[in-house]
C-alpha cells in the first residue's frame, strides 16, 4: 500500500473541535482517491498532515512503508501538491512556472520541457503559453497549477479543489490527465466538494463530515445502500411560494432554484402525482424522478450525523444547502 493513514487526530486549542479525528485510509499506485467533503469538513487539514506540514496530535502516517510523521522532509518530496490557493506566478509565464517546478522537483531538463509543453496542449493552454500569470484568468492559473504539480509527479500526487473556476470543457481535458498520472503508476489524492465530478473520477473514496470519515468505498459500494431509491428533483418557480417536502422524501438539498430528494422506488408513482401537482398549481417548473446517485449518498450520511435545524455546503457546480427534511 502506497499511502496508509491510520488513527490520526488533529485538535486545534485545548478546548477546541477537532479538525480531523481517527481518520483511516489507504490509498494504492495506479488509484484516484477521493475526499469528498464540504468546506470544514477536514480534507485539507488531512492533506497537509500527509505532506509533513502539520503534525497529527495521534496516528500514523505512513508513504511506502515510511513513517512521515517522524520524517516530514520525506513526505515532502514523496508528494507533489496542487493546493487549493491560486500559486503566485506573477513575473513568470505559464512555460516558465511549469519547467521551474519540474527541475526544482528534480526532474532532467529536456524530459522536464518536453513534459511541460504536452500538458499545456493536452489541457488546450498554448494561446497563453508565454503570458505573464499577472494576466490569466483564474481558471487558467488553476491549470497552470495542475501542470506545476503533474510535470514531475511525486509518487503521490495530491490536488486540492483542481476544477475551481476551470471552464467545463478544460474540465475534461483536465481529468483526462488526472486518469494518466494514475495510469501512469501514481496515487492520486483528490480533495473535492464537488459530488458529480468525485463520482465520475476516483476509483475509492472516502466522505468526510467534521473531521471524521463516514463512509469509505468506490461509488457503486457506496450508492448500494440506495439502491432502491430514486432521485426526485423540483426546479422551483422563483415567484412561487416555499415547497414543504412531503414524509416520503429522505434528506433534501436546496440547490440554486433546485430541491434533491430521494424517494423509495416503490412510491415513485406517489411522488410523481405529488410533483405533477405541483405543476399544474404553477409552485415549480418543471420536476424529474432518475436513479439515485452519490450526491444523495452524501447528503443522507450527512444529514443523519446533523441536528435538524443545521445547514451547510456540499456542492455540484454552486454551493449548496443541505437539511435535514
Amino acid at each position: 500500500m502506497l499511502l496508509e493513514v491510520e488513527g490520526v487526530g488533529k485538535r486545534y486549542g485545548r478546548r477546541g473541535t477537532p479538525a480531523n479525528d481517527g481518520v483511516n485510509l489507504t490509498v494504492e499506485a495506479g488509484q484516484v482517491y477521493g475526499l469528498l467533503g464540504h468546506n470544514g469538513a477536514g480534507k485539507t487539514t488531512l492533506v497537509n498532515q500527509i505532506v509533513g506540514l502539520i503534525r497529527p496530535d495521534r496516528g500514523s502516517i505512513r508513504i511506502d512503508g515510511r513513517d512521515v510523521v517522524a520524517d516530514p522532509s520525506f513526505a515532502r518530496r514523496a508528494c507533489s501538491i496542487q493546493p487549493q490557493s491560486q500559486v503566485p506566478i506573477n513575473g513568470l509565464t505559464p512555460r516558465h512556472a511549469i519547467e521551474t517546478l519540474g527541475r526544482l522537483r528534480g526532474g532532467d531538463r529536456e524530459i522536464v520541457r518536453v513534459q511541460a509543453a504536452r500538458l499545456v496542449d493536452a489541457l488546450d493552454l498554448g494561446e497563453w503559453r508565454d503570458t505573464d500569470g499577472a494576466r490569466l484568468s483564474g481558471g487558467v492559473r488553476r491549470l497552470v497549477s495542475f501542470c506545476m504539480a503533474a510535470v514531475e509527479p511525486g509518487r503521490i500526487v495530491i490536488l486540492d479543489e483542481p476544477t475551481n473556476d476551470v471552464d467545463p470543457v478544460r474540465r475534461r481535458l483536465l481529468w483526462a490527465q488526472v486518469r494518466l498520472l494514475a495510469d501512469r503508476g501514481a496515487a492520486v489524492l483528490l480533495v473535492t466538494h464537488n459530488v458529480i465530478e468525485a463520482e465520475r473520477s476516483v476509483d475509492r473514496l472516502a466522505i468526510l463530515d467534521h473531521g471524521r470519515v463516514l463512509a469509505e468505498g468506490t461509488p457503486t459500494e457506496l450508492k448500494a445502500g440506495i439502491a432502491e431509491e430514486l432521485r426526485l428533483e423540483l426546479v422551483l418557480d422563483p415567484e412561487a411560494e416555499a415547497i414543504e417536502t412531503p414524509q416520503f422524501a429522505g434528506p433534501h438539498a436546496v440547490v440554486g432554484n433546485r430541491i434533491v430528494a430521494t424517494v423509495p422506488a416503490r412510491l415513485a408513482g406517489e411522488a410523481a402525482t405529488w410533483a405533477r401537482d405541483l405543476c399544474r398549481a404553477g409552485r415549480i417548473e418543471e420536476f424529474s424522478l432518475s436513479p439515485a446517485t452519490l450526491e444523495d449518498v452524501y447528503v443522507a450520511l450527512v444529514a443523519s450525523t446533523t441536528a435538524p435545524t443545521s445547514t451547510f455546503t456540499v456542492s455540484s457546480e454552486e454551493e449548496t444547502d443541505v437539511r435535514a427534511a
